[in-house]
């Protein structure tokens, strides 16, 4: 049995594993070939396994996906936390980093911070990319050279990507209601015109569906109403449909945002994206904080994902989103790490659950069971990757192994317990794993963390360290 061979068969026998819709069972074989699930037989016994059978110690849950996320804030981490301030000034020491990056340094950075996800667990990113040019706005002489290095850094780190490739045409509305011109920075954000877009994007080289190669593909971004005209948000929605690409878009973070939107269309943004044709199943909003009743309503029935950010809103203050009213009119909730203030996707689902406890002074919003499904199947599913997020034959075979023995989670209840639900354990991973709880990671049927220590990026701090300084220097 080989242990990483693309074409080979490889068996794990997971001492309690997560089987979405089922619960959490004992003794799961685990069983694949490639890249995929082939079956899934819980309850075996030791004597019954096949030859070289790993045995996955701790609760077993599919790969967890990080369905927004902007590698390259991962430099401001600790440089952006102190003193006072809003979204507005926290994005103008955002732009100083932006300005400074090119493809070789991005590659690095956007490497290590995907390898430090693979160690959260994290086994598919959407990256929500808009620094597409050379500083200036000129292009560089390949105009995706910025992409490709993102995808390969993913590729290194071992993680899959769906590269939401941002139109980013404006730098904001005035007060008349009139989209400024991109300036400084921003410049490097724009390709002109949404035409201008889907050229530069259809020389990426994607195929029908949108593949980039093997745990790649892309996916389409508007990056806001602020940022994109509703008249030039038809060619990147026809674009998306072209080849059944996810649609992602921020929405209505700040309420300077709503206010803006109000000004110069006399509609809120989620309105705006409707009339605009953009809101759909295949389309995830980011963050959704500032919304009337009418918003969620329109959400719910265009049956979208609603993407949130929970360190992130935090962090710059945009405040606390109406979580359970998205789930309750029909939205599929997802999560991400966004600006990358940490990486810890079990941290942001358990948030919407705190955080809506916070607001409606109640408890028992989300079970752990909805938030594991925003983290597995919901994410995958709206990074354009329907086949994965769940342990099942057929399925892309990705796992995530959470050791039960740290100080955060010993004692935890096990299926079999007198009185103990067979999902309490599941609870006391959402509510209480870190990170530093990985102990395993499978993506695509390979190896990528082993005991807490990633396989393909020796030293990932070392990395990080190291691009984060040339970045800022």
């Amino acid at each position: 049995m080989t242990r990483n061979g693309p074409g080979g068969s490889r068996a794990w026998h997971a001492e309690l594993a997560w089987l979405p819709g089922v619960g959490v069972l004992p003794d799961v074989l685990i069983e694949a070939a490639g890249d995929r699930f082939t079956k899934i037989t819980p309850r075996s016994a030791a004597s019954a396994l096949p030859p070289g059978t790993i045995r996955l110690s701790g609760l077993t849950m599919p790969g967890l996906a990080n369905a927004h996320s902007h590698a390259f804030h991962r430099a401001l981490r600790g440089i952006t936390q102190s003193g006072r301030g809003t979204f507005w000034t926290w994005r103008e020491r955002m732009y100083q980093v932006a300005e400074r990056l090119d493809p070789d340094s991005y590659l690095e950075l956007a490497r290590g911070v995907y390898a430090e996800m693979a160690l959260a667990g994290i086994s598919c990113v959407g990256e929500f990319h808009y620094l597409h040019h050379a500083p200036g706005g000129t292009p560089y002489a390949d105009p995706n050279a910025m992409s490709r290095a993102l995808i390969d850094a993913a590729r290194q780190a071992g993680i899959r990507i769906t590269l939401l490739d941002t139109c980013y045409l404006a730098g904001g509305l005035d007060q008349a209601g009139d989209s400024v011109p991109l300036e400084g920075p921003q410049r490097r954000f724009g390709d002109g015109t949404a035409q201008a877009w889907v050229k530069r994007v259809e020389a990426l080289g994607g195929d029908e569906h949108g593949a980039l190669g093997p745990g790649a593909r892309a996916g389409a971004a508007i990056h806001s109403v602020r940022a994109v005209p509703p008249d030039q948000m038809a060619a990147v929605v026809a674009w998306s449909q072209s080849c059944g690409a996810p649609l992602h878009v921020h929405l209505s973070e700040q309420v300077a945002e709503n206010d803006a939107c109000l000004a110069a269309y006399r509609s809120t943004p989620a309105a705006v994206l409707y009339e605009a044709g953009v809101l759909g199943p295949r389309t995830s909003v980011m963050h959704a904080t500032h919304l009337t009743g009418a918003d969620i309503t329109l959400l719910g029935g265009s049956e979208v994902f609603a993407c949130v950010c929970p360190t992130t809103e935090a962090d710059l203050a945009d405040g606390i989103g109406p979580f359970s009213e998205l789930a309750a009119a029909g939205c599929r909730l997802t999560v991400g790490s966004d600006s990358q203030a940490v990486i810890d996707v079990f941290d942001e689902a358990r948030r919407i659950e705190m955080y809506t406890r916070l607001a409606s002074q109640e408890r028992g919003h989300f079970t752990a069971e909805t938030l594991g499904s925003a983290l597995t199947w919901d994410g995958h599913s709206s990074l354009g990757w329907p086949d994965a997020g769940e342990i099942a034959p057929g399925s892309l075979a990705d796992l995530v192994t959470v050791a039960l023995d740290s100080r955060r989670l010993a004692g935890s209840p096990v299926p079999g317990e007198p009185g103990e639900p067979d999902l309490a354990v599941l609870t006391a991973v959402i509510f209480a794993a870190t990170p530093d709880d990985v102990r395993n990671v499978v993506v695509s049927g390979r190896d990528v963390v082993v005991d807490g220590q990633h396989q393909l990026v020796e030293d990932v701090p070392a990395t990080l360290a190291a691009s984060i300084r040339a970045v800022l220097q």
